[in-house]
């Protein structure tokens, strides 16, 4: 295995752990099992489906911090693609045009990136 694709896996599986503390491990897989094709993606539904939406502003913050890989305070683009991995470790990648919507949707000062207050108002949307 090649080292930054185990470096990956091992963060996958770290945030699936992580994730399913915050999250029922059923209800991930159904979400999951939802989006699984290509540009089916909408991240209202899926933060419905995995029970997100309806969970406490300290909870979502935790839900962020596992999806911000690099610990950068943000969520950027490349992150954003593997943002599926971070629930569960066979998570699919976000197609280009699914992760563009996504940062387009919860970007809302412009600067390319997603910041915690950002996430929380498109998972409370």
């Amino acid at each position: 295995m090649l080292p930054a694709l185990k470096q990956r896996c091992l963060i996958s599986e770290t945030a699936e752990m992580a994730m399913s503390s915050i999250l029922k491990a059923d209800d991930i897989k159904k979400a999951l099992d939802a989006f699984k094709a290509a540009d089916t993606f909408d991240h209202k539904k899926f933060f419905e489906m995995v029970g997100l939406k309806a969970k406490s502003a300290d909870d979502v913050k935790k839900a962020f911090l596992v999806l911000d890989a690099d610990n950068s305070g943000f969520i950027e683009e490349e992150e954003l693609k593997f943002v599926l991995k971070g629930f569960a470790a066979d998570g699919r990648d976000l197609t280009d045009k699914e992760t563009k919507a996504f940062l387009q949707a919860a970007d809302k000062d412009g600067d390319g990136k997603i910041g915690v207050d950002e996430f929380a108002a498109l998972v409370h949307e």
